[in-house]
């Protein structure tokens, strides 16, 4: 293997919590360091011999520290090539030794960025000379390693200790992998927050930037491997039992947490089944509100995820042990809550007390391009919504409407919901005809609760596009339904829902999720 002796080394660090790990092994094998600022001080402090670059370069630091690093002599020691004859002879004429260790990390702008800093301070943290010593270092991979991350600190320790001194072309092929995608990650957080500021949502280059937060237990099938990647530090949820998470159960548990998000502090259960609701209540009364949801369908419920928008007690744990979930959430448990909970050793029990879903961008990937677009964070246009039927709705058809409207937004398209007061009944999603997603709603609520369909409401993500999909509704018992409009057949619509008596409003505003 293609075997490289580390000679030299040059440090520049923000993080040097770590640095004990590696400065014994690298004067254990008589490497020179270089260093400069902050990072010189502490290998001076730690009593290693240390040249600091301003002395090695022959060059002070400039404009406040801005220009340390940024010298021909750091550069070209780094990107020289070894078996290069005219490389060797340029750096022999110029008094340039090899550099063949760069161990750099980069200023924490993201963590600034997150602490709303000024804008000038701000400024500071956007690194320069920090990913020109990387990206040198990791272009140069065939003669020089490069340690861009304190987890790898270990990593380089146990290379050199095995090797007598020495890198391998493979560790330093991975070090470059991952240095490059340090700089790319970090140049796409400074241009994001950049086009953030200006209120650029669609630019003409897009990065997206994350890092590896999980490896999970499998994806969407067991055959196919899966990742959690988040975008900052803070991915706001804290498992506090269970089995390791897989990728399904990360795709029902934001699922859920985008409908809880959507109610009052402290309100609402959320039922999820494959990333769509099949129970959804709103009750003050959290174990009511609990069953409510359970009692809408509780076939699909049996294995899902649920999402209680407040914290566990002891009542509400004993009513969630009776029936088998996959995950639970919720905004905290209380100490004998979980302790009950905690009795089925697979269970998962997520904390999103500090979890914070204000991502303006919703994404998705198919081969070499993705899609783009905002999230869908509003309900109806305030001067668009009408009723259109003769008859007009009570204040609580009203609020029954808005909430069923509400849920749609989270189902699969074509979403059907119908609901009494303040819990679903019934739930019709994801069929090619909405006519379908009206039978399956009505049945569904007719198989588990035919006591609360009568004076129920209906809400659909999108417009009814033939007069039969309300009579399938009236049929049922829904006495009052929102939706959209816009259909070239409105008024045959309207006129259908005004022969049956019922009510009928209009929103001005689609919910398709497809």
């Amino acid at each position: 293997m293609n075997f490289k002796k580390i000679k030299r080394a040059i440090i520049s660090v923000s993080d040097k919590s770590n640095l004990k790990l590696i400065l014994p092994v690298l004067k254990k094998h008589k490497v020179e360091i270089i260093s400069s600022g902050n990072s010189y001080k502490k290998i001076n402090r730690m009593n290693y011999k240390c040249t600091e670059v301003s002395k090695y370069t022959g060059f002070s630091e400039i404009l406040d520290g801005r220009v340390k690093t940024l010298h021909p002599k750091i550069h070209a020691g780094i990107l020289s090539i070894r078996n290069n004859k005219k490389h060797r002879q340029t750096l022999y004429k110029l008094n340039i030794p090899d550099i063949d260790l760069v161990i750099v990390d980069l200023y924490p702008f993201t963590k600034k960025v997150n602490k709303k800093i000024s804008l000038n301070k701000l400024i500071e943290y956007i690194d320069i000379g920090g990913p020109t010593l990387i990206r040198a270092a990791a272009k140069n991979f065939n003669d020089v390693t490069v340690i861009s991350s304190i987890s790898d600190y270990s990593k380089l320790s146990n290379e050199l200790k095995t090797n007598n001194g020495r890198t391998s072309i493979n560790f330093r092929k991975l070090m470059s992998a991952k240095a490059f995608g340090l700089t790319a990650y970090y140049d796409s957080n400074v241009a994001n927050w950049l086009n953030d500021k200006l209120k650029i949502k669609f630019p003409d280059k897009k990065t997206l930037g994350g890092k590896l937060a999980e490896s999970l237990r499998y994806g969407e099938n067991p055959h196919q491997q899966g990742s959690l990647y988040k975008i900052d530090n803070n991915l706001g949820l804290k498992k506090l039992h269970g089995k390791d998470l897989s990728y399904n159960n990360y795709n029902d548990i934001y699922s859920a947490l985008a409908i809880v998000s959507s109610f009052k502090k402290n309100q609402g259960t959320v039922i999820i089944k494959h990333t769509n609701p099949c129970g959804v209540s709103i009750e003050k009364d959290r174990v009511k509100s609990f069953k409510n949801a359970l009692a809408c369908d509780p076939t699909s419920a049996f294995g899902g995820v649920v999402a209680i928008n407040s914290i566990i007690s002891k009542k509400l744990a004993l009513e969630l042990n009776k029936i088998f979930f996959e995950v639970i959430i919720a905004n905290g448990f209380q100490k004998k809550a979980l302790k009950i909970l905690k009795k089925r050793k697979k269970i998962i029990l997520i904390d999103c007390n500090k979890i914070n879903l204000k991502d303006s961008k919703h994404y998705i990937f198919f081969g070499n391009s993705f899609l783009a677009q905002d999230i869908n964070n509003k309900l109806f246009d305030k001067k668009k919504f009408r009723t259109v039927t003769r008859k007009k709705p009570s204040p609580n058809q009203l609020a029954g409407l808005k909430f069923a409207f509400n849920i749609c937004k989270f189902t699969k398209s074509n979403a059907i919901v119908l609901a009494n007061n303040k819990s679903t009944i019934g739930i019709g999603s994801g069929q090619p005809s909405r006519i379908d997603s009206c039978r399956i709603a009505a049945d569904k609520a007719l198989r588990f609760l035919p006591e609360k369909i009568i004076n129920s409401v209906a809400a659909s993500d999108a417009f009814f596009p033939f007069p039969d999909t309300i009579q399938e509704l009236v049929k049922a018992g829904v006495r009052a339904i929102i939706q959209p409009g816009g259909s070239i057949n409105d008024r045959k619509v309207i006129k259908a829902a005004n022969k049956a008596g019922i009510v009928m409003v209009f929103t001005g505003m689609r919910h398709f999720r497809h």
